[in-house]
């Protein structure tokens, strides 16, 4: 009997991780349930994924196709178990990143880390969290943080299932004589809120990133953490 409840429970579990919210759901307030207005690439932008495949996009090995999927609406959706996903394009210097997102609804699991889970790393080694954090109080590991260093200046996220948006405008870390002089630093708005003001990035790879030399530009990655985060229109704006 236990067997089979637990082979109920593990049949049933993947339904909730649907995109479609239910009447326990409670909302704060309307604006809530409205995507974010999507932001077409400016004109110089490179598009690192418009919806039509994954071409621009590698495995963390560097070489071996993405496992992710394509779904109708022109989003990228992670796969349990296929792992990041890279840009094969590196970037350094200054520059604008474009990404928006949206997060599954999964009442089943813990709220805080195991709902929604994924991240956006800037180089392939700074991360702006990615999460379901709807109604919380956001700390540095919730939806919008710099991860595990600098919570947002306010929770502005949306409800599961329904689109949100990052505008991060990156400074690179300078070095002189292979010595750095000055940290990354992040600008951050979600859903068009400024949470982060040119904040300092203390650490030169924060969890989970691909670390490296922080003297060097670097990828754009999606985080796999297990759970089906979709992702749409993605592009970078170099800054001179």
């Amino acid at each position: 009997m236990l067997r089979a409840a637990f082979a109920l429970l593990f049949l049933s579990a993947p339904a909730f991780a649907q995109w479609k919210l239910d009447d326990k759901f409670k909302v704060a307030k309307d604006d809530d349930l409205k995507d974010v207005k999507s932001t077409p690439a400016p004109d110089g932008a490179v598009v690192l994924f418009d919806g039509k495949n994954l071409d621009q996009w590698v495995k963390t090995d560097g070489k071996t196709k993405p496992g992710w999927k394509l779904v109708d609406g022109g989003a990228a959706e992670g796969v349990k178990g296929q792992g990041d996903v890279i840009t094969k394009e590196k970037f350094g210097g200054r520059f604008k990143l474009h990404v928006e997102f949206r997060i599954p609804y999964e009442p089943h699991l813990t709220q805080g880390q195991g709902r929604g889970n994924s991240g956006v790393y800037v180089q392939g080694r700074y991360e702006v969290q990615v999460l379901d954090s709807y109604g919380l109080t956001s700390g540095k590991n919730d939806c919008a943080a710099i991860y595990d260093l600098v919570p947002p200046s306010q929770n502005v996220c949306k409800a599961p299932t329904v689109w949100q948006s990052y505008d991060i405008e990156f400074t690179s870390p300078v070095y002189q004589d292979g010595k750095k002089t000055e940290p990354a630093r992040m600008t951050v708005y979600h859903n068009g809120v400024k949470v982060h003001d040119d904040v300092p990035v203390k650490s030169d790879n924060t969890t989970a990133g691909l670390g490296g030399d922080p003297s060097q530009p670097g990828p754009i990655l999606l985080q796999d953490h297990g759970h089906s985060v979709q992702y749409r229109n993605v592009w970078l704006m170099p800054v001179k």
